[in-house]
């Protein structure tokens, strides 16, 4: 942080003075050889942490452990000095295939780091070999190794370990002393659950087994039961202070880690984040941001910026090829000053030296993260700060990590910050390369945001889209479903006008001279292939009609014979109201002669169809659609009287 919050020197001491015991290592019982202690001395180690003074005596009496302690507090050398001292007592050196013990570890650096801790404690032991088996080397290069020379300590990640022990008879572990299982809730996390079982399998049951991890879960316990007979458990606990020395609670993290949060608006975060490093300009620091193409885009953009020009970032995440990363690492850890922007790769187990300051501009998905990230400064005996950045709408996390042992101090955001976007947008619309992974960097984060473990607190259909995309300093809002399906806040996104962005060129030319031969490539197949006819509306064919069933028909026929006696019923009404006559009746009727002539014969056919009218309403209850059927005398006194 910046000097106005370092903590005073007396204080500073205190700190120091509580992340250590005064159990000294040569004082501890059972004894360690002296061949360790001076190791130790060398290193620079004389007294115990408290997870060091509880799990090494342990250990050495032949107990199993699980170890709950907080990142940073010395798990290492807790576990290291143990397997040393436990195959130094055997009374013949083991045979070049006799596996003596074995170190799991969840990832490449992790196992690394382990066995270059261990190497000068490993040196001690005579006629006793060792070797890291890690993912990105050569199989059938280790496979041989391993058969011809054998080896008594093996150390590295679950995946090649499994993968080895499946291939290779060579290797014998009736005999095996102790078994390590470090960051064991991470082990499982990542999928390594059927390897790290398959391996217990092939061990003998005799032996002891140390499980470390910085938080215990449900498949933690699983695990314990599984491959520990009757554990100690050994859970180490801080009391965290503010600057006043009042008591927050319990805590998780390291004694020496002063933790903060920020709180500030969506589209003036980045430029937060740049006041912020500028004022802490001199450390080693690292910031963490939420995936691998955030990591790309800022390590590009924030070197180029005026206020943090001259300052060394390098970036470091999973997708990275393993000698890039082992190099970035390597950069890193030279430094004396500098910022290294990395994803959750970095969030556990490395042990970089001398780390002052952690910065959370992305909170982790998993909030068990939280605390492994804050953990990469404030190691051992050391002191060191951390900060997140949070949304307004995020405010609640404060809570939420108070409740799971992690309390945050608040930090006011800088009223006096430059706004760097205008400079980002400016570099985007000069150079392609930077336009292009901004607007990747933007979809991850979107994106990385809806899997967010804590959704109630992070709720990406809240998030302000526009602003965020101004923090960013995109010219455009990318075109992506969750933007156009769930109506996010473009509220705060101002448009860049007069900017083509078709013909913005990269710097690099041969990225540029690439990008132009694809776009010829592309113009040559539009313009050679034929274009498309135009589609004819097929027509349906029209459905052969089926054949009617009698009942069809008779229900035809019968519907069709009620609108002829309804007509005619109210021909019949017409005529005894007298508005026809009987003549115009029967023309109506189909009984008259076409020129309105009359005859008697004609006549009587009409009387004798008015009577078939009359007992077809008689037969079907007297009711027709027109209303009810009166009955009646053929003619009416009005045309008889009129005939008269």
């Amino acid at each position: 942080m910046a000097s106005s919050s370092s903590a005073s020197p007396a204080t500073a001491a205190a700190r120091k003075k509580r992340a250590l015991t005064e159990q000294r290592f040569s004082e501890l019982s059972p004894a360690i050889s002296p061949e360790v202690v001076e190791a130790l001395k060398r290193g620079g180690f004389r007294r115990c942490t408290p997870v060091q003074a509880a799990t090494i005596p342990l250990l050495l009496s032949h107990k199993d452990v699980a170890v709950d302690a907080a990142t940073g507090s010395g798990k290492t050398l807790a576990f290291v000095v143990p397997v040393v001292e436990m195959l130094r007592r055997l009374p013949s050196p083991p045979k070049p295939h006799q596996v003596l013990g074995i170190i799991i570890s969840p990832t490449r650096e992790l196992s690394s780091q382990i066995y270059n801790v261990a190497q000068p404690f490993f040196a001690t032991l005579k006629g006793v070999s060792s070797i890291l088996l890690v993912g990105g080397l050569d199989i059938k290069a280790e496979l041989k190794k391993v058969e011809e020379e054998g080896a008594n300590i093996l150390v590295g990640t679950p995946g090649k370990l499994f993968d080895i022990m499946e291939r290779l008879d060579s290797l014998e572990y009736k005999n095996l002393e102790i078994l390590i299982l470090d960051e064991a809730d991470r082990l499982l996390d990542m999928g390594f659950q059927k390897q790290v079982t398959s391996i217990i399998s092939k061990l003998p049951k005799l032996r002891r087994t140390g499980l470390f991890s910085a938080t215990q879960t449900e498949a933690v316990e699983e695990l314990a039961k599984a491959g520990l007979r009757n554990p100690v458990r050994v859970q180490v606990k801080t009391e965290a202070k503010d600057a006043a020395q009042q008591d927050l609670g319990p805590s998780k993290t390291p004694l020496g880690l002063r933790l903060e949060y920020m709180i500030c608006e969506p589209s003036k975060k980045s430029s937060q984040l740049v006041d912020f490093l500028v004022h802490n300009n001199g450390k080693k620091i690292m910031v963490y941001f939420a995936t691998c193409a955030c990591v790309d885009y800022w390590s590009v953009v924030l070197p180029m910026l005026n206020l943090l020009k001259g300052s060394p970032v390098i970036p470091y995440h999973g997708k990275m090829k393993q000698g890039p990363r082992e190099k970035a690492l390597a950069s890193f850890s030279a430094l004396s000053s500098g910022i290294l922007v990395c994803t959750d790769v970095a969030a556990r187990g490395l042990d970089i030296p001398h780390v002052d300051l952690i910065v959370q501009y992305d909170p982790p998905q998993d909030p068990n993260v939280f605390i492994h990230r804050a953990g990469r400064t404030a190691r051992y005996d050391q002191e060191g700060d951390a900060i997140v950045f949070l949304l307004p709408t995020e405010d609640s996390y404060v809570e939420f990590l108070k409740l799971r042992g992690v309390p945050l101090m608040e930090r006011e955001c800088s009223s006096d910050i430059v706004d760097i976007v205008p400079q980002i947008r400016a570099a985007a619309s000069e150079d392609r390369n930077i336009m292009e992974k901004g607007l990747r960097a933007f979809v991850s984060f979107v994106r990385s945001y809806k899997e967010h473990h804590c959704s109630y607190i992070f709720n990406w259909k809240g998030l302000e889209v526009g602003k965020l995309a101004m923090e960013y300093g995109l010219l455009q809002i990318p075109s992506m479903p969750e933007v156009k399906h769930n109506n996010l806040s473009l509220k705060g996104f101002m448009p860049v006008s007069n900017v083509n962005f078709s013909q913005i060129k990269f710097k690099d030319k041969t990225r540029e001279k690439q990008r132009q031969k694809v776009l010829k490539r592309k113009a040559e197949e539009l313009a050679q292939e034929p274009p498309e006819p135009e589609r004819r509306v097929r027509e349906k064919p029209l459905k052969p009609k089926r054949k009617q069933t009698g009942k069809q028909r008779q229900t035809i026929q019968t519907k069709e014979d009620m609108d002829e006696l309804t007509h005619e019923y109210r021909l019949l009404k017409k005529l005894k109201k007298g508005v026809i006559d009987e003549d115009e009746y029967e023309k109506l009727t189909g009984f008259g002669d076409s020129d309105g002539g009359g005859s008697s014969d004609g006549e009587d056919k009409g009387k004798e169809r008015r009577r078939k009218v009359q007992k077809k309403l008689k037969q079907r209850g007297g009711k027709t659609r027109g209303g009810s059927a009166r009955k009646f005398d053929g003619k009416s006194s009005k045309l008889k009287s009129r005939r008269k």
